[in-house]
């Protein structure tokens, strides 16, 4: 039976869906963000950026950033309600961040709340050294701006042929790291379709090449190292690769002498148990290894760790704290299958690729029938290998391999197998190697060999909610199902904003691959936005009788708008909710919110949208987020479709009245009270939409005797 999560909080309109469709523009739109200006904010101090968008940000009221230590605040004083008749575009809205003195570097989500509702994703970095802005025009070696360094530069490779330079000064035998985030910083920007590919040059004062970076390592951003021989001024040229432009192109060019880490070995350490790590970088201090303890509260999973670097801090370290027993590779050569280094499992391995053409091979023993997972964490956090991973029997026949592994919708360079199964009793061997042979100190990796357990994953189409008052909306929710689970899983919302409750429905069993929770806001709830956590929840009977509670928390989604009109996805930080003023639509409204069907029948969906005043965007009705051929979101039980031939589903104009038909298949088996819902999307452009949304609909599939699914 579905759960009625009751939470006070505010509503929320599904932000963003593709759409197929040329139609007409919505009225209104929730703010895009294309860039920030400056993208860097120093540790310890507050300053002051500039957030560009496409649609208003006019009447914002409120910052999100992720993580903790940092906050941001809108410049302009906020809006009173009875104000916002006027909104005029506001496209660029100053903000001013807040930095503690011990918030960790790195790198931030950033929205903006609004009364139109919460912004797509911005994001700035949180830096050690002080923040020079680029000023004038400094595209030449003559006019070359003026700074000191150790700093952080900031600028925008503008337009076609910019190419920026900084003058500096540096003494004899002084080395200086210069670490750039530019390329990196345009993922998650919904609207950036075509990406920056810095180049960085290091010259003489009289233009002479010293040093260049382009990509560096997987990255496309450039990394360069150079020590200085000579006391004097120094040129630092940075241009895009194929002198393109684009004015939302912002970098950050951090220049250091602090220590800078690439990776450590290990990878990875327990909670609370002292470990020698040596360090993978530039600029290191001693003989390039540190003792640490890591956290005893911290939980199993990846982090960025702070490491004791002695008198100058660094960067935040990638690193992996795991709850298996650890072993680190030996010293005695394991390159063989016969030299294969002996563990046994459950473990974790800290391995390392430690020359050009190194394979590492571990033997353990297993019995017929044992199911295990193979799991390489290493490009993850930051190792420079490739991984590749094989599965061997006792005389070296491949057994299983892997090489890149799929997480949700995106795709990682490192390897795992999941659910093996061992054919025989006796003794086997996991083979790792970089794919391209390439090893060195750069080349670590962590080898996770546990026993398969089912378990599931789940994904949220979107990373924002908007919702108007007395509104519904919609999130919807896609599991990925692991190692022999196929069971139901209960949905659950926490932490929404004031004025709002959530009907938490769930995801069917065996092909149910979606869910939705639907949220309805207060007629009188102001705006307000809220960063929600989205749980699952699921009982799994074993073999042997053996039950397992099983939960996971959702991974967040922001769309992207992809070059030829694609959706793509990547992930970010949270999932925000926000209550809006009224929107292009004020309701959503049904002939029936509870529809049901023998197999081989349908029912029909009278709709009524109720459109504001003045709104004449063309409006598509639907029970499923769909964009171009791909179908990102159905939550009807199997068997149930929509008929496609037997529905008024554009509204053009101002036409508010239309319907969908739901059809059961002859062999639909039966479903109990399963939550759908009906969408009505507004385009705000190809990719992009507003999603209004209904009450949630209840939908059952009776048996071949009239008995519903118990």
């Amino acid at each position: 039976m579905t759960t009625i999560c009751r939470i006070s909080t505010i509503a929320i309109a599904i932000g963003c869906v593709a759409f197929a469709a040329s139609i007409a523009r919505a009225e209104t739109a929730y703010p895009m963000v294309m860039s920030l200006k400056p993208a860097a904010v120093q540790l310890g101090q507050t300053s002051e950026v500039m957030v560009n968008a496409r649609y208003s940000m006019y009447g914002a009221y409120q910052v999100l950033v992720s993580g903790s230590g940092v906050t941001g605040e809108v410049v302009h004083p906020p809006l009173k309600l009875e104000d916002l008749a006027k909104k005029p575009t506001l496209d660029k809205l100053p903000i001013r961040f807040t930095v503690a003195a011990d918030a960790q570097p790195g790198v931030r989500d950033v929205r903006i709340a609004t009364p139109q509702g919460v912004s797509t994703v911005g994001q700035v970095v949180v830096v050690r050294e002080a923040v020079f802005k680029e000023e004038g025009d400094n595209n030449s070696a003559e006019k070359a701006q003026q700074v000191s360094l150790p700093a952080t530069l900031c600028g925008a490779i503008e337009k076609n042929e910019d190419v920026d330079f900084y003058r500096f000064h540096a003494e004899a035998g002084q080395s200086l790291v210069f670490h750039v985030r530019s390329a990196r910083l345009e993922d998650r920007i919904h609207d950036l379709q075509e990406h920056s590919d810095p180049i960085l040059t290091l010259r003489s004062a009289t233009g002479s090449t010293l040093a260049a970076s382009d990509n560096h390592e997987y990255h496309a951003d450039p990394l360069l190292v150079h020590r200085f021989e000579q006391a004097g001024e120094y040129l630092l040229e940075v241009r895009d690769v194929r002198y393109k432009g684009n004015q939302y192109w912002e970098y950050v060019i951090e220049a250091s002498d602090r220590p800078f880490i690439q990776t450590v070995f290990p990878l990875a350490v327990v909670a609370g148990q002292a470990e020698t790590l040596s360090l993978v970088g530039h600029q290191l201090p001693g003989d390039g290894t540190v003792n640490f303890a890591a956290p005893t509260d911290l939980l199993p999973g990846m982090h960025w760790i702070d490491l004791p670097l002695g008198e100058k801090a660094g960067n935040p370290a990638a690193m992996i704290v795991s709850g298996l027993p650890l072993v680190r590779e030996a010293d005695t050569a394991n390159d063989s299958p016969d030299a294969a280094q002996a563990v046994n499992f459950p473990v974790g391995i800290n391995g390392r690729c430690e020359r050009e053409g190194d394979v590492d091979y571990f033997a353990f023993e297993a019995k017929k029938g044992d199911a295990l997972s193979f799991e390489i964490v290493a490009r993850r956090r930051l190792s420079a290998i490739d991984s590749h991973l094989r599965v061997l029997d006792s005389q070296g026949k491949q057994l299983a391999q892997s090489d890149d592994l799929k997480l949700g919708k995106r795709n990682h360079a490192d390897s795992w197998q999941e659910n093996w199964i061992a054919p025989d009793d006796g003794r086997f061997v996991v083979e790792i190697r970089d794919v391209h042979l390439r090893g060195g100190p750069q080349y670590p990796y962590f080898l996770q060999i546990s026993r398969s357990q089912p378990y599931f994953e789940l994904y949220l189409d979107t990373d924002k909610t908007q919702i108007g008052p007395g509104g519904a909306a919609a999130i919807f929710v896609r599991i990925e199902r692991k190692n022999g689970f196929t069971g139901e899983v209960q949905l659950a919302i926490d932490r929404l904003p004031h004025g709002v409750t959530a009907s938490c429905g769930r995801i069917l069993a065996d092909k149910g691959q979606d869910g939705c929770i639907v949220l309805e806001a207060d007629a009188d709830a102001p705006p307000s936005a809220a960063e929600v956590t989205i749980r699952g929840t699921a009982r799994h009977t074993l073999p042997d009788s053996q039950v397992l509670d099983l939960s996971a928390v959702a991974t967040v989604y922001q769309e992207t708008y992809q070059p030829g009109g694609g959706r793509g996805h990547w992930p970010v930080a949270n999932h925000t909710v926000c209550m809006t003023e009224y929107g292009d639509l004020r309701g959503v409204s049904l002939s029936t919110y509870d529809v049901t069907l023998k197999p081989g029948e349908s029912a029909k969906i009278e709709i009524t949208i109720d459109r504001s005043p003045g709104v004449t965007a063309n409006v598509t009705l639907d029970m499923m987020m769909r964009h171009l051929n791909s179908n990102y979101a159905n939550t009807l039980p199997s068997g149930v479709t929509l008929d496609d031939k037997e529905a008024q589903s554009l509204l053009a104009g101002s036409a508010t009245k239309g319907y969908l038909t739901l059809k059961a298949a002859n062999d639909a088996p039966p479903a109990l009270n399963q939550q759908g819902v009906v969408l009505a999307h507004i385009a705000l452009n190809f990719v992009m939409k507003w999603t209004y949304a209904s009450q949630p609909v209840r939908i059952t599939v009776l048996g071949e005797r009239g008995a519903s699914a118990p």
